[in-house]
């Protein structure tokens, strides 16, 4: 009961955000173009509570899913859009796709002022005392330092005994060019010098461009969730296992793992999976490929013992750092939508409101910031990309079909956008019932009586 409390709340608080922003850009565009705004809701349904100014009835209603602008004459079919001059209908194309396009441009301003303030205020590094590195990667750099999994780094060039901070925040000032390195391997000092590749930013470097996983908890990889049809599934993996190790490799967290079927190209592993306090017989998975890289098909567990502090960047790698968060989401937004629409990626993996709610609440709950920052700043990209779809009712619809009107140079009959508009209504709440009830099936209850 306390989680589904704490996901009620946070899916509301997120959500009524998100919309709240998004409708807040349409309202500023419309007012900056003369059009008349009747409402401005904070919710839905009854009105609670509120005050005019102007010509906006500025209000609280009874449910908090969110909120909308009203404009005058913004419906097909609304007389006063023909002879009002403050209507919606009655303002220039350029103009009305301007008002459009507002919303999700405020969705994507709000995701990158987020990462901004949370690179720039409340940026996470793991305080790890003592780096010890938890896997190296194959014909890497390290590797062929002679680096291997389990070395313990005492010296890198100058800093004795570094942390994991000093030790990525030199690294990124070293990169290109070869340090001197030792490490504690078994109680035995190993010398060596490391060249460090180039990375994108010195402010956030890349230690897997190097080969370098370093150890951040104890524990084994936790599974979250399993994904319908994927070889975790099939293999029998899941929700509360632990995978304890990778052909008889001890890995800690999911992107050494991910290294490590990296190298091996796809070929199957086996996997020593701990459930409920026992040892399961060993189980052979063979990984599939997405965007180039191979996975099992589940979702991780947040593991709960890293230690964390606070290291704000400066303003402008606060910049740099959300300008790249924002683009690499919607790049992947974007490759997600490419996949479903030619059929490489099942439907079953979107999540709707449930999965929101579920994610919401995890985040709220978790110790650190970034789950937070990360999972609001994603939906509000996810919100502004989808809302640009071109599919009617959406902003994306209505542009397309301002588009297709200044290309003929006439307004589109009137009965055929009713039509439209009718058509893209039913399929849309019909999406929204199969996203639902594929929501519901993926929760625990429900992912334990899978076979």
């Amino acid at each position: 009961m306390h989680q589904f409390l704490v996901a009620s709340v946070a899916f509301i608080v997120l959500v009524g955000v998100m919309v709240v922003v998004h409708e807040l850009g349409h309202f500023i565009v419309a007012k900056l173009c003369g059009v008349r705004v009747e409402a401005f809701s904070f919710g839905f349904g009854p009105r609670l509570f509120g005050f005019k100014y102007g010509d906006t009835d500025y209000k609280v209603c009874l449910l908090p899913l969110g909120g909308f602008v009203k404009m005058t004459g913004e419906n097909p079919g609304e007389d006063q859009a023909l002879d009002d001059p403050g209507a919606f209908m009655s303002h220039p194309r350029w103009q009305r796709m301007l008002i459009g396009v507002a919303g999700p441009a405020f969705n994507f301003v709000l995701a990158f002022v987020l990462m901004v303030f949370y690179f720039g205020w409340l940026y996470e590094v793991p305080n790890i005392k003592t780096v010890r590195l938890e896997w190296v990667t194959p014909a890497s750099a390290a590797d062929r330092a002679g680096l291997q999994p389990g070395d313990i780094i005492r010296s890198f060039d100058g800093l004795e005994n570094p942390d994991f901070a000093s030790f990525e925040d030199r690294a990124g000032r070293d990169q290109n060019t070869t340090v001197p390195i030792s490490v504690d391997r078994a109680g035995k000092t190993i010398q060596t010098s490391l060249h460090l590749p180039d990375g994108p930013d010195a402010t956030d470097y890349d230690l897997s461009k190097a080969g370098i996983f370093v150890q951040y908890v104890q524990g084994a990889i936790g599974i979250e969730q399993v994904s319908p049809d994927s070889p975790a599934q099939r293999a029998g993996l899941q929700s509360g296992d632990s995978i304890v190790a990778v052909d008889g490799h001890s890995f800690h967290t999911v992107m050494p793992l991910l290294d490590y079927m990296q190298t091996g190209q796809g070929k199957p592993i086996t996997l020593t999976v701990a459930r409920n306090g026992a040892t399961l017989p060993p189980i052979e998975v063979r990984p599939y490929t997405q965007d180039s890289q191979y996975r099992l098909g589940f979702v991780p567990a947040q593991p709960a013992d890293i230690p964390m502090r606070i290291q704000p960047m400066g303003f402008s790698s606060a910049v740099a750092a959300s300008k790249d968060f924002c683009a690499g989401n919607s790049v992947l937004i974007v490759k997600v939508l490419q996949k479903l629409l030619t059929h490489r990626v099942s439907v079953k993996q979107l999540s709707g409101p449930v999965g929101i709610a579920v994610a919401a609440g995890e985040a709220a709950q978790a110790k650190h910031w970034y789950p937070k920052f990360g999972l609001a700043a994603g939906i509000s990209l996810n919100l502004g990309i989808l809302n640009l779809m071109p599919f009617p009712i959406l902003d994306g619809g209505l542009i397309l079909l301002l588009m297709i009107e200044s290309i003929m140079r006439r307004d589109i009959s009137m009965i055929v956008k009713e039509r439209i508009y009718q058509a893209a209504f039913v399929v849309l709440i019909a999406f929204f019932a199969f996203i639902m009830f594929n929501d519901v099936t993926k929760l625990p209850i429900f992912t334990h009586l899978k076979p």
